[in-house]
């Protein structure tokens, strides 16, 4: 790329040669420098003259910060000292080190100051109240450069291990969120060369130089790399910096030259010859960039953007370049978002201009002339004052009308149309340039990013002897996978040559070839795949639900009633579809699903809402291996759809909160779940720790937890450190929790040619339901007389109709001493032998 020469401006000799440092202040009205010797300059934007000294400070000052209103520098005898910028004079000592100071940061509020130095770990100390300190002590080595999240909930520390390490400050105790190695190299903490990681203004991501004096981004959401900034440089980076806006990057090296970068397209657009350059930062909203040099000079370089790329300084804020961008991984089925309030901004539309036969051009002017004015203002009260071109009195003295109008809009804005996003169960966000398109209890697939042009996709299976894994080059580039016994569904979204297609491989076939691919009709994308033994389900962005059988015949098309659609699920022959319905008051969409039997084309369920909580959204949707439809929402709550099979008759119930796991009881850990599937009435899932959304590589390894229903507040731990629940508590909920399996099972006999297995499998789960309320009968009993209608109750829950169990129930109450629950229960047994029982009900 050809670069045009950009005209030399000449330093101006701020400090002694040495570390030079600077910064602006965030209104960008000062510039303040500091550098070896003992005095600290203050420059004054657009001002040409001499900068204000502050004199008999420190000398070797080696790091400086800077708010509105005062300064903080750091030197090399570890004194960490605050100046007033108002009086421009010493204020008080912030913390001291006993080693040099090699970096200081501001939070964006300006209430905390993180001071790197030479000792082990780094102190963010409070600015107001200095006895207020937080302490970093994970890395192992000095640090050697600190920088503030533009949200001030997060610390970059750039260690002399050459690892980042990043700090969660939201809790009062601060916490190391992860550890980014590989991307800068170990370096002292007193050369030159630049390990700093800089966030860009968005937020998701910093910028740090590598070994290969490259710039590289960083997701701050998962520590994976994204796009680089490379081949500009032919010696080590000493520093970088964003433009206030994130669209363009400054860098400066080793070997004399500053650089300047576009973000989107990271493609260099000027480059300036300039030594020594070891500190660069942006003026917050001008075309400015001042830097400084070993030499002790300081250049401030106005218009230090080219005319030809000055308006991408005036840009709103611009998104940090990622490999793959969420916006756009759903390709063409997301919609325009909704915006409320006026579409256009006032100051676009044009003027109206006035009526061509407007009352001043039809009158005659009666031979009033300009100067005509018959009102005195002989008291001074203005009765003249702003008078127009036609001699009225202008609407000046009123109310600005916008102000009313902003008043009205407000009201209008703030309602703002939330939908469930479209999503594919089992499948994660691109991390780095690799993702997984399918996680279940078969196997998973996952694809890699190789280039702009193709992936490389793999299927490995658990249970290798079962089916072979296998692995192909995707130039169609793949973003959702479906895995079963059978086979390996596939979609991909459209192109500019090519529409929107889906792909099916079988594992095992006959014939010489079995797969085979579907095209969409153009213009519609892919929101949702599912495959199960009988069918493939496609639900689409215009809406479509689309049944193929596994060797490709269309089946079925129909369009979903809620929309846009959110995901589908199926098992043997039935779908389970998601879409948005209608909007609630809060300017939420009401999630509905349907289901329905495509083979025998009947509805089980029929746009009935999906049971979620303010806010909640579901996470994954699937059936499980007794084919009962299971959510997992982002509560941590796994939910079953009961009695769905019956149309009306379905309602979700809960059957495990992971927030009330055991393991989370004590609260010293803190972990997500990611679910995976319900299978021999187990939860399986993979526990994400460290702030992780989604599994990552290499492949995790599956968890189970077994289900419990929250039926009460769990216990709390008594001085012994054993759990003071109740047994009552336990047996409680054991017995709603069979009951429900029991209702389950109940539904699918019903509905299915039942096995021998599955009505021993009845039998075995009544029985343990009826031995249940034995147990709970035992703890009426023994608390007293007082408990003896709940106990009574108990006795007519039980399912046995063969009266062994009433007869144990009666032992029971008569080893207690309760003769009158003792005759009542005999008069239950009695009626219940004489079928009374059913006709009372």
């Amino acid at each position: 790329m050809a670069t045009a020469v950009h005209p030399r401006i000449r330093g101006r000799p701020a400090h002694t040669s040495g570390q030079t440092v600077l910064a602006y202040t965030p209104d960008g009205m000062k510039l303040v420098t500091a550098g070896s010797n003992n005095a600290i300059r203050v420059y004054t934007t657009g001002d040409d003259g001499e900068p204000t000294n502050i004199d008999d400070c420190q000398e070797n000052n080696l790091a400086i910060a800077a708010s509105n209103d005062f300064f903080v520098t750091g030197s090399e005898d570890g004194e960490v000292c605050m100046y007033s910028l108002e009086t421009a004079s010493y204020e008080k000592l912030l913390t001291r080190s006993t080693l040099p100071i090699r970096d200081i940061a501001l939070s964006p509020d300006n209430e905390w100051a993180a001071v790197a130095s030479d000792e082990l770990t780094v102190r963010i100390v409070n600015t107001k109240n200095i006895t207020d300190i937080k302490y970093l002590r994970d890395q192992p080595k000095s640090v050697k450069h600190v920088s503030f999240h533009p949200s001030g909930s997060y610390l970059a520390v750039s260690c002399t291990d050459g690892i980042i390490y990043i700090y969660d400050l939201r809790n009062q105790e601060p916490e190391l969120l992860r550890k980014v190695d590989g991307v800068v190299r170990s370096l002292e903490a007193d050369t030159e060369p630049s390990s700093k990681a800089i966030w860009h203004p968005d937020g998701r991501a910093f910028a740090a130089p590598t070994a290969t004096r490259d710039v590289v981004v960083v997701s701050r959401s998962d520590g994976e790399r994204q796009k680089s900034f490379t081949g500009g440089h032919m010696g080590d980076i000493t520093a970088l910096a964003w433009s206030s806006n994130g669209a363009l990057l400054a860098t400066a090296g080793s070997d004399r030259k500053v650089l300047l970068w576009e973000t989107s397209t990271q493609k260099i657009l000027a480059r300036y010859d300039y030594s020594n350059v070891i500190n660069i930062t942006w003026h917050p909203y001008g075309n400015i960039v001042s830097f400084t040099t070993s030499e002790g000079e300081l250049f401030i370089y106005a218009d230090f953007v080219p005319s030809e790329h000055s308006s991408l300084l005036d840009k709103a804020l611009q998104r940090a370049p990622f490999l793959h961008e969420p916006l756009n991984e759903i390709s063409g089925n997301a919609r325009k978002p909704i915006v409320n309030g006026h579409k256009d901004s006032a100051a676009l539309r044009p003027r109206r201009a006035g009526t061509p036969d407007s009352l001043d051009d039809i009158l005659p002017s009666d031979g009033v002339g300009d100067d005509y004015d018959f009102i005195s203002d002989d008291d001074g009260a203005g009765y003249v004052d702003g008078l127009n071109g036609n001699h009225k009195r202008t609407n000046g003295h009123l109310d600005d009308i916008y102000g009313v109008e902003s008043k009205r809009r407000a009201t209008h804005q703030a309602w703002q149309l939330k939908s469930h996003p479209s999503f594919q169960p089992g499948s994660t966000d691109w991390r780095g340039n690799r993702r997984y398109l399918c996680l279940n209890l078969i196997g998973f697939v996952w694809t890699v990013d190789q280039d702009t042009t193709h992936n490389t996709v793999t299927v490995e299976f658990y249970d290798r002897e079962f089916s072979r894994g296998f692995h192909f080059t995707d130039p169609y580039l793949y973003d959702k996978a479906c895995l079963n016994e059978n086979g390996t569904l596939f979609s991909c979204p459209s192109t500019k040559e090519t529409p929107a297609m889906i792909f099916y491989r079988p594992h095992e076939m006959w014939t010489s070839r079995a797969d085979w691919r579907i095209q969409l009709p153009s213009g519609e994308e892919v929101t949702a795949i599912s495959l199960s033994e009988s069918y493939i389900t496609v639900t689409t962005s215009t809406n479509y639900v689309r049944v193929y059988t596994l060797f490709g015949t269309p089946f079925r098309v129909y369009r979903q009633k809620s929309s846009p659609t959110v995901t589908c699920a199926s098992w043997r022959d039935y779908v389970l579809t998601m879409g948005n319905g209608p909007v609630g008051g809060d300017g939420s969409t009401k999630l509905l699903y349907t289901i329905e039997n495509v083979k025998r084309d009947e509805i089980c369920q029929s746009e009935d809402t999906v049971a979620l909580t303010k806010g909640a959204e579901v996470k994954s949707v699937f059936f499980s291996d007794n084919g009962d439809p299971y959510i997992y929402d982002s509560d941590g709550v796994l939910l079953v759809l009961q009695h769905w099979r019956t149309p009306g008759q379905a309602r979700w119930v809960p059957i495990l909160d992971t927030k009330l796991l055991d393991r989370l009881a004590t609260g010293r850990k803190e972990e997500t779940y990611w679910p995976v599937a319900v299978a021999q009435n187990k939860f399986h899932c993979i526990i994400l720790k460290g702030g992780d959304t989604s599994p990552y590589f290499p492949r995790p390894l599956l968890s189970e937890f077994d289900f419990k229903i929250p039926i009460s507040n769990p216990a709390p731990i008594d001085d012994a450190g054993e759990e003071a629940q109740t047994e009552g508590s336990r047996l409680e909920e054991s017995f709603v929790r069979s009951s429900l399996t029991l209702s389950l099972l109940e539904d699918l006999l019903s509905s299915t040619n039942a096995t021998h297995s599955q009505r021993a499998e009845q039998s075995r789960t009544e029985l343990e339901i009826d031995k249940l309320l034995l147990q709970l009968l035992q703890i009426e009993c023994r608390e007293g007389e007082e408990r003896g209608m709940k106990a009574l109750e108990l006795v007519q829950l039980m399912r046995d109709r063969s009266g062994k169990m009433i007869e144990a129930a009666g032992k029971i109450a008569s080893r207690y001493g309760k003769t009158l629950l003792e005759e009542k229960i005999r008069d239950v047994a009695e009626r219940r032998l004489m079928g009374l029982e059913d006709e009372d009900a």
